[in-house]
């Protein structure tokens, strides 16, 4: 009798236990990517990519969800409060690494309130102008800007941002001011550049190329110190004078801090198998973007080391607030 009860206990555990870890498996719902730019932007181009890619190999519905608004911080806020349960997921960008000696005052901490992930993807920045500018060379913008009474207006994806950034370091380095006009993402700024009511634009390579090629806008130079093979017959911001001049714009996934480690190996791996597939490799350089990939440990290092690089920029063009 007593290895009856015996059995019959070991069944109903098991027919309770079953049940909780099918449950457990993850994703066993819908998982939401949360992008700090509007729609087209390159961030967004980037989280849809890969969020295609991640809904096939996982069998779940990955959602691009924008939400755009003070250089990503809003986006970033959501996810730094959301369940630590590995169902939202933020697409940083280097924005995010610029805000925390911007805004030292924030509601959350980027590198203390979210868990990296992988870093994905980057691609250079392109220094484009309105051709009404008349202009085709950095040198000559540096003349012009030095020259021109009126201010030339530079637009970016929000205050703080890489754009932004590459701008502030420009005027620094240049000696000119160039006068910031911030937008909610991207395509708003490409939209008043090509429109002229803006003259140049800092952008990732990915979102003003087609214009560029089109001849709507004028490409004078990568933000870099060498050229890009993405650009190979663009010249860096390093040959036209301004040597050591050295940005790019990334993207990465996080998560809540104190999402479960399980949670987060599987989605770094699964990320990493997405960045090999040849389908992921042809979007991104259809974009001008090279994979990256790599573990958790690696993408801290890097957030840590991009937090370390922009600070000393921030204090220089006066943008702590």
């Amino acid at each position: 009798m007593h290895r009856v009860r015996l059995v019959a206990c070991l069944i109903a555990c098991l027919i309770v236990a079953s049940p909780a870890s099918a449950q457990d498996g993850y994703p066993s719902r819908p998982v939401r990517i949360i992008v700090g730019f509007g729609p087209a932007s390159a961030a967004d181009i980037v989280a849809r990519v890969l969020a295609q890619r991640l809904g096939q190999r996982m069998r779940q519905q990955f959602v691009v969800e924008t939400r755009p608004g003070a250089g990503s911080n809003i986006a970033t806020e959501y996810v730094a409060r959301a369940p630590k349960d590995g169902y939202t997921l933020l697409m940083a960008t280097v924005a995010n690494t610029v805000n925390s000696s911007m805004m030292p005052h924030l509601a959350f901490n980027f590198q203390k309130d979210l868990a990296p992930v992988t870093l994905v993807t980057a691609v250079p920045i392109l220094l484009a102008a309105n051709p009404g500018l008349g202009i085709h060379t950095v040198r000559e913008l540096i003349a012009l800007a030095k020259a021109k009474p009126e201010p030339i207006l530079f637009g970016s994806s929000g205050t703080g941002t890489g754009a932004h950034l590459a701008g502030e370091l420009f005027n620094t380095m240049a000696g000119v001011k160039l006068v910031h006009v911030p937008y909610p993402g991207s395509a708003q700024a490409l939209t008043d550049l090509i429109a002229g009511r803006i003259s140049l634009m800092f952008s990732a390579a990915s979102t003003t190329l087609p214009y560029v090629q089109s001849g709507e806008l004028v490409a004078l130079a990568v933000a870099q110190s060498t050229r890009s093979a993405i650009t190979p017959d663009v010249p860096s911001i390093g040959e036209e004078g301004l040597p050591g001049f050295d940005t790019s714009v990334w993207f990465g996934l996080l998560a809540p801090a104190g999402t479960p480690p399980d949670v987060i190996s599987t989605l770094s791996g699964e990320v990493n198998d997405a960045l090999k597939s040849d389908e992921v490799i042809a979007a991104l350089r259809a974009q001008g973007m090279e994979p990256i990939g790599g573990t958790p440990a690696d993408f801290a290092a890097h957030i840590a080391r991009e937090t370390a690089k922009w600070a000393p920029i921030v204090e220089a063009a006066g943008l702590r607030k």
